[in-house]
């Protein structure tokens, strides 16, 4: 897919794959009815890794990269993670606010030219039942990403199912789509980090 033809997406699926030792993740386009429409992205991260890693390739034979995120530091809870395409030119850059996100998980996304896009768990009270009630765990979670000002930038949905699936919508044209595939991956991979 063209950087032109990704661009023009409003709304992507990013679906878990379960597998023992890796997370794995396909993206894919929504189509008009909601249903997958191709997969643009597949991403791989080893569970317990030193230093957190995520490369997205164009399909599951990984023979050809999109882009990647990977944290600046090993240990540290509110560590920011580059995002890069295949050449290892930045993208972008997002963190967790370690501090906000003690009851209400918080990101920070950044993209050069545009404002911070701040987004925060949509339900106060799911955020604190996910975290106090271990048994809870499972409960859905969802983030609304906005720039300064409440202006949208775009939310990430999580389905009820026996398998993590993710309904992207983009609201803000000027974002680069590979900085939201980025951001909606990690959302999982590191959601509990």
């Amino acid at each position: 897919m063209s950087t032109q033809q990704l661009q023009s997406l409003q709304t992507l699926i990013v679906r878990q794959r379960i597998r023992m030792m890796v997370n794995q993740y396909e993206v894919h386009a929504a189509g008009p009815d909601g249903s997958e429409a191709g997969m643009i992205a597949f991403a791989q991260q080893k569970r317990m890794a030193f230093k957190e890693q995520v490369t997205l390739y164009t399909d599951d034979t990984k023979q050809q990269p999109v882009l990647g995120f990977k944290a600046r530091k090993v240990m540290d809870l509110g560590s920011a993670y580059d995002v890069t395409d295949p050449s290892g030119a930045a993208i972008g850059v997002f963190r967790k606010d370690f501090k906000r996100s003690l009851l209400r998980s918080t990101w920070i996304l950044e993209q050069p030219g545009l404002p911070a896009a701040t987004g925060q768990e949509r339900s106060q009270l799911v955020a604190i039942l996910r975290r106090f009630m271990d048994s809870l765990s499972w409960l859905p979670y969802h983030f609304d990403f906005v720039f300064e000002g409440e202006q949208p930038a775009f939310s990430v949905v999580k389905k009820w199912g026996l398998r993590d699936k993710y309904v992207v919508t983009i609201h803000d044209p000027r974002l680069d789509r590979r900085m939201v595939i980025a951001m909606a991956v990690a959302l999982d991979a590191l959601q509990s980090r």
